[in-house]
């Protein structure tokens, strides 16, 4: 077996310091050169879908609003489910789920 060429430590950590920037930068410029040669840059510039411009409030109002919900909660309701794509009428009820599971979980698992 031959002997190592060093032992000190710090010149061991330059030749790999040296070594894992060499493999960085040279990763670097494989990406940009993917980045100047990718065949499907100018199918995807062609492609540009345009931005659709913002819906209009809803003119139906939501039912009458339960019990503990105030104005402010459901028009942001509305707002929210109008932002996803809906109509305000889309919303029939607004009520909160009945899932009593974490409720109970800490007197159950004692």
């Amino acid at each position: 077996m031959s002997q190592p060429v060093t032992t000190n430590p710090l010149i061991i950590m330059l030749i790999n310091m040296t070594v894992v920037f060499i493999v960085l930068i040279s990763l670097s410029f494989l990406i940009r050169l993917i980045h100047a040669l990718d065949p499907t840059k100018k199918k995807e510039e062609a492609q540009v879908v345009p931005v659709a411009a913002p819906m209009p409030a809803p003119s139906v109002a939501p039912e009458p609003q339960p019990e503990g919900l105030s104005a402010e909660v459901v028009a942001a309701i509305t707002a929210a489910v109008t932002l996803c794509g809906f109509s305000g009428g889309a919303i029939r009820t607004i009520r909160p789920l009945a899932r009593d599971g974490w409720k109970n979980s800490g007197r159950t698992l004692r």
